[in-house]
């Protein structure tokens, strides 16, 4: 079973993991205080202030950074340069293979490109290459 942990504000990211688990069934858990962490998993986050990493995401990632094994980003394409930019953040400073980055709620392609991201490139491998990236 897949795990997706997931940090959503505006919607964006809540609407692409409940598309992701409609057609995939993998579990998805939304981080913030008090969450219980299951078993090892994906993250998909959002993009913040003009490409920064949200608080909430900072304080899971510190938590259990070790337990993740790719990061997707939402982000909006209108920022230029710094779309999506929390996935190269969070990558880079938890050392976690960035998967993909989608705009606002990903479309059915980019929710199919996810799927087969983490099923056929990742999903029950280890923390591996960073060359995950197809973003």
């Amino acid at each position: 079973m897949v795990h997706l942990y997931y940090d959503s504000k505006t919607g964006n990211v809540q609407r692409f993991i409940n598309k992701v688990v409609q057609i995939t069934g993998w579990e998805a858990h939304k981080i913030g205080p008090g969450i219980e962490f299951l078993e090892e998993g994906h993250l998909i986050t959002y993009t913040t202030k003009m490409g920064s990493v949200p608080d909430i995401t900072s304080t899971f990632m510190d938590m259990h950074a070790d337990k993740i094994f790719s990061v997707t980003s939402s982000g909006n394409r209108n920022w230029g340069k710094n779309f999506g930019l929390a996935a190269n953040a969070v990558s880079e400073n938890y050392d976690v293979p960035l998967a993909m980055k989608f705009e606002l709620s990903g479309t059915m392609e980019d929710i199919n490109q996810f799927i087969e991201i983490i099923k056929h490139q990742y999903n029950d491998s280890k923390r591996g290459s960073k060359k995950l990236d197809i973003a």
